[in-house]
């Protein structure tokens, strides 16, 4: 399974606007992860979209949460930029070919789709224990506890 890079830069947009109260507009948030504007400003809409995030106009207009980070999970997230289909679809090639089964054999899911199903549902579940508030904790934790105040006061300064 492949996430796009959009995952990762709404995660990090996601915890970084945790750290405040007031509007992050586009251009803010691409240059304080280094990211490309146009293509952030797909995801942030992506996100608003999903309920993830509120977009704000005008001239103090930009980005919020919703609701508060303890409340949004990395699999809204994921959801939000990814969508929400499954990430194996089966095309029963067990039908094909010329060894091809039988489809009164072929009743049952198939077994690699029953294990790729297994996984993902797995995966999800995962996704879904950990809220942005967790994962900007340990983000600042990460970086010896002090990524959260630098985003705070970079946020603040600009």
């Amino acid at each position: 399974m492949k996430l796009s890079n959009g995952v990762e830069w709404a995660l990090h947009c996601c915890v970084s606007l945790s750290q405040t109260e007031h509007p992050v507009p586009t251009l803010r948030l691409a240059e304080l992860h280094d990211v490309p504007p146009a293509y952030l400003a797909k995801h942030l809409q992506a996100l608003a979209r999903a309920g993830v995030v509120r977009s704000t106009q005008g001239q103090d207009g930009g980005y919020t949460l919703t609701r508060p980070a303890a409340e949004i999970t990395m699999l809204d997230v994921v959801a939000a930029i990814d969508g929400p289909a499954p990430f194996f679809r089966c095309t029963e090639i067990r039908r094909r070919g010329p060894l091809a089964a039988d489809p009164a054999r072929c009743a049952n899911r198939c077994p690699v789709a029953r294990a790729m199903g297994a996984a993902e549902l797995a995966w999800r579940a995962a996704l879904g224990t950990v809220t942005i508030a967790e994962l900007a904790t340990d983000i600042d934790a990460a970086s010896g506890g002090d990524a959260l105040v630098g985003v705070r006061d970079w946020l603040r300064e600009h």
